[in-house]
């Protein structure tokens, strides 16, 4: 249960947990030392030069008691006062203060406090008023005896010395190492950003630096970005070749039929294999067609919803949520949303859409009136060439299974992901774009 609050408190950062783990060691070890400082030495010493003090105290009121009159004892001890640096005096009564007057914040004084008193019986009150007096009352046999001598004589002198230059030391050394430590973070945290740049779609500059370690990362990161570009790239041409090669013979074939009789099944065919065809294209350019740019999601999503119905899809934009600048690849998410509503209005009567326009997400949403998918068919349902036409109506025709699977990569391309569930308002199956902002 501790370790689940602190996980909670700890900094999220990478900077604010370096810094956390910097400035708590020093903080601690200032404590304890100054603890330790305080607790034992300086108040070992302080409690030394007190007896030292007291046992004087002691000999000059025993003095006092050798005399008969008030000016005899003053005059017996003025030699050891002078010799002491000291000062004494015969005081009224009301002089005297009924307690001790110590500073709250006066360690010292306490301690020099019960050590005279321990010492020498018969005081009757100390005054510490401030670092450079103290004024002690004796009672003796002529009446209270004030003696007032330097604060010195029972405090260390500057004893918060090495407590500054430990604290100063110790800041300065905590910056010194902030500031190292910054350096050695800052190649951290491009890493990270070009690693979440390129989740997004995005290819950002980078150059390893830094540590040994952290140059690894980043040598690693940009031959598996290569990889991944280089992957995309062959496929892209792979597809893009089959397909341009078949177009020749099909439209060779198409000429042929076209001259003879009874030949409307195979035109059928040769029909349908042109929009697998097509199919193949618009999936091999989805995802890599166009460079991000700032976009109105709203504008772009209104201008799609009015080129279907145009076309005579019954398409409608139901709510738009938020407004603002969002980068996309305008063309990427036009085949994704048009994907998505071809197949709306394939498998059932209508489709609506919705945009929701958040500080940190967008989403597009696109529902439909049909059979929808079942959630157990859902994550095969965007993998490439993966038919779902048996949980479909197979009257409409069989397609090449690549229409979830481009909008999933168009998603995927911009950070995001295609979320797939059952539409509460039509019935049907509801389809998300999310994308991270």
């Amino acid at each position: 249960m501790f370790f689940r609050w602190l996980k909670h408190v700890m900094p999220r950062g990478l900077y604010g947990r370096t810094a956390l783990i910097l400035v708590l060691p020093v903080v601690t070890l200032q404590l304890v030392v100054s603890v330790v400082f305080i607790g034992r030495h300086l108040g070992d010493v302080t409690t030394k030069m007190s007896q030292a003090l007291a046992r004087e105290l002691l000999v000059i009121v025993n003095d006092t008691a050798v005399a008969t009159t008030p000016e005899e004892a003053l005059e017996r001890l003025r030699p050891m006062l002078t010799e002491l640096n000291m000062q004494a005096r015969f005081v009224p009564q009301d002089v005297v203060p009924k307690n001790d007057q110590i500073r709250w914040n006066d360690f010292s004084a306490d301690v020099a406090r019960d050590t005279i008193r321990h010492v020498v019986p018969g005081v009757l009150a100390l005054q510490f008023p401030n670092n450079d007096i103290v004024h002690a009352f004796y009672g003796s046999r002529f009446g209270p005896l004030q003696i007032d001598f330097d604060r010195r004589r029972v405090r260390i002198s500057a004893p918060h010395q090495l407590i500054v230059t430990m604290v100063v030391f110790s800041m300065l050394m905590t910056v010194i190492a902030f500031v190292y430590m910054r350096n050695q973070l800052r190649p951290i945290t491009r890493l990270a950003r070009a690693a979440q740049a390129f989740g997004r779609g995005h290819n950002i500059v980078y150059q390893p630096a830094g540590a040994i370690e952290v140059r690894a990362a980043g040598h690693a990161f940009l031959d598996m970005r290569d990889r991944i570009e280089r992957q995309i790239e062959q496929r892209t041409m792979m597809l893009s070749g089959v397909s341009h090669d078949l177009r020749t013979p099909l439209t060779r074939l198409r000429l042929g039929l076209a001259m003879m009789d009874d030949t409307e099944d195979l035109l059928g065919d040769v029909d349908e294999m042109q929009k697998l065809l097509d199919a193949f294209l618009d999936f091999s350019r989805g995802t890599v067609e166009g460079d991000p740019e700032l976009v109105d999601p709203v504008a772009l999503i209104e201008q799609i919803v009015d080129d279907a119905t145009r076309c005579g899809r019954q398409v409608t934009l139901i709510e738009t949520e938020g407004a603002g600048l969002v980068p996309l690849r305008p063309m990427a998410i036009r085949r994704a949303v048009e994907n998505l509503i071809g197949n709306a209005v394939r498998y059932g009567s209508r489709a609506e859409v919705s945009v929701a326009v958040r500080d940190t997400s967008l989403r597009i949403r696109v529902e439909d009136d049909g059979p929808g998918i079942a959630e157990a068919d859902r994550a095969e349902a965007v993998k490439p060439f993966f038919r779902l036409d048996p949980a479909r109506n197979q009257n409409l025709g069989s397609g090449v299974g690549l229409g979830l699977a481009i909008v999933a990569d168009v998603a995927s391309v911009h950070g995001g992901s295609l979320q797939l569930g059952r539409s509460d308002r039509l019935g049907g199956l509801r389809a998300d774009i999310m994308i991270g902002r």
